[in-house]
C-alpha cells in the first residue's frame, strides 16, 4: 500500500486541507465574535451553511455516482479554494453576508467533496488494505485538527484575519494541485452513458439507496449504531467550556482536547490488529459501548482526572469505531452505488449533529451537564440493548427456519 502514489496524494492532500479547514474555522469564531454579539445569531450563520450542504445532498451523490469521480474532486476542491475570496470580502467590509455566502459555498463544496473522496478511496486500494488506509486518514484528519486549531490559535492573536484566510486558501489550493497527481481507473463518461442506458440506476437518486438500505440490516444498524457517538461529537465543544466553568480551569480545555485526540490515534492505529482477533461487529459494540460508558462518567465531570479519562475513553472508542464503520460502508455495497451513499450519510450526519448540538445547548441550560450525560448515556445503551435483542431475535428465527428446512 506504501508503494501506491495515490495513497500519499490523498493523504498528503488531506493534511493540507485539513490545515487549510480549521484555520478557517478559527477566523470564523474570531470574526464572529467580533461582529455577532449574539450567541443565538452565531449558531444559525453556521446552520444556514450546513443547511446548504444538506440540501445539494441528493444532486451531489446522484452526480458522483454519474460522472468521474476525479473531477468531482477537482471542481469541489476549486470552489473550497474560491470560497474563501468571499470571506476577503467580509472583512473588507465588515459584512455577516459575505460570510454567510463564504460558508454556503463552502459547504456545498464539501457536499461534493467528501462523498467523492470515501468513493475514491475504495478505488485506489485493495479491500484488505481499506481499514488500514481508512484508519491512518483519520489519524492525518486528527493531526491536522490538532495542528490548524494549534496554529490558528496563534495566528489570530499574531496576525490579521485576512492572513489566517490566505494561508487557508492556500492549504485549499495544495489540496486541488494534489488531486491532479491521482490517478484512478474509472470508466469513460462515454461508457458511464451507455451503462445508465441500459441501466438507469443512477438516475433514481435516493430512492434506490433507501431501498438498499432497508434491505441490508447491516447497514441499517449502522446508521442506527452511529447515532452514539454523535450523541456525544454534537456537542463536544459546548461539553468542554460546560467542564472548564464547572473546574473553574480555563487550561483544561487544551488538556481534553489534546487527550482525545491522543487516544483517537491510538484507537485508529490498534484497530487493524484487533480486526485479526475479533468481528467488524464485535468491534462496532465495543466501540459503541465504550462512548456510552464515557458518557455516563462525566457525571463525575467536577473531577479533574475523570474528566480526561472519560473523553480519552471516548477518543479511543472513536478511534476504533469510525474506520471500521467507513470500511463497511465501503464493503457492503456496490461501488456504483457509493456516491449516493456517502453523500446520504452525510447528510444524516449533519443533520443528527445539528439535533444533538441544540438538544445539548437546551440541556446544558435547564439540567446541567451531568443530568444530561445520565440522559444521553442511558439513551446510547437503549439503541445498543434495542440492536442486539433485534440481532438475537433474527438469529433465532434463522436457525429455526434451517431446522424446519432439514426436517
Amino acid at each position: 500500500m506504501w508503494k501506491n502514489r495515490n495513497v500519499w496524494i490523498v493523504l498528503f492532500g488531506e493534511f493540507g486541507a485539513g490545515i487549510g479547514l480549521w484555520f478557517g474555522i478559527i477566523g470564523n469564531l474570531e470574526f464572529m465574535q467580533k461582529h455577532v454579539p449574539s450567541d443565538f445569531f452565531k449558531s444559525l450563520i453556521l446552520f444556514f451553511g450546513l443547511l446548504a450542504g444538506v440540501f445539494v445532498g441528493p444532486l451531489a451523490g446522484r452526480l458522483i455516482d454519474q460522472y468521474s469521480k476525479k473531477r468531482i474532486l477537482l471542481i469541489s476542491g476549486l470552489g473550497r479554494t474560491l470560497s474563501v475570496i468571499l470571506m476577503f470580502f467580509a472583512i473588507q467590509y465588515e459584512s455577516i453576508i459575505f460570510m454567510v455566502l463564504f460558508l454556503v459555498m463552502l459547504q456545498i463544496s464539501a457536499a461534493f467533496y467528501f462523498p467523492a473522496l470515501q468513493a475514491v478511496i475504495p478505488m485506489i486500494v485493495k479491500n484488505e488494505q481499506l481499514l488500514t488506509l481508512n484508519g491512518i486518514h483519520m489519524n492525518i484528519s486528527t493531526i491536522s485538527r490538532i495542528a490548524g486549531t494549534s496554529i490558528g490559535g496563534i495566528l489570530v492573536v499574531s496576525t490579521s484575519l485576512t492572513n489566517v484566510y490566505g494561508m487557508s486558501m492556500l492549504a485549499y489550493a495544495f489540496l486541488f494541485l494534489m488531486t491532479f497527481f491521482l490517478r484512478i481507473e474509472e470508466p469513460t463518461i462515454k461508457a458511464i452513458n451507455v451503462e445508465k442506458t441500459k441501466n438507469s440506476k443512477t438516475d433514481k437518486g435516493f430512492a434506490e439507496i433507501f431501498a438498499l438500505i432497508r434491505k441490508s440490516p447491516t447497514i441499517l444498524n449502522l446508521f442506527i449504531l452511529n447515532l452514539v457517538p454523535v450523541l456525544f461529537l454534537g456537542g463536544f465543544n459546548l461539553m468542554v467550556i460546560e467542564i472548564s466553568d464547572i473546574q473553574h480551569d480555563p487550561s483544561v480545555k487544551g488538556l481534553i482536547y489534546t487527550s482525545e485526540g491522543i487516544s483517537f490515534m491510538i484507537g485508529a492505529f490498534v484497530i487493524k490488529r484487533l480486526t485479526k482477533k475479533y468481528t467488524n461487529k464485535q468491534l462496532l459494540y465495543f466501540s459503541t459501548f465504550l462512548v456510552a460508558f464515557a458518557q455516563l462518567s462525566l457525571f463525575f465531570a467536577d473531577h479533574h482526572w475523570m474528566t480526561l479519562i472519560s473523553f480519552a475513553i471516548f477518543g479511543f472508542s472513536v478511534g476504533c469505531f469510525f474506520p471500521v464503520c467507513s470500511t463497511v460502508f465501503q464493503t457492503s455495497i456496490d461501488k456504483s452505488y457509493h456516491g449516493r451513499l456517502f453523500s446520504f450519510r452525510s447528510m444524516y450526519d449533519r443533520v443528527t449533529f445539528q439535533i444533538v448540538l441544540l438538544s445539548t445547548g437546551l440541556f446544558l441550560d435547564t439540567i446541567g451537564l451531568q443530568y444530561m450525560v445520565l440522559i444521553f448515556g442511558t439513551v446510547s445503551l437503549l439503541i445498543l440493548a434495542r440492536l442486539l435483542n433485534k440481532e438475537k431475535k433474527s438469529k433465532a428465527e434463522l436457525v429455526s427456519e434451517t431446522q424446519n428446512l432439514s426436517m
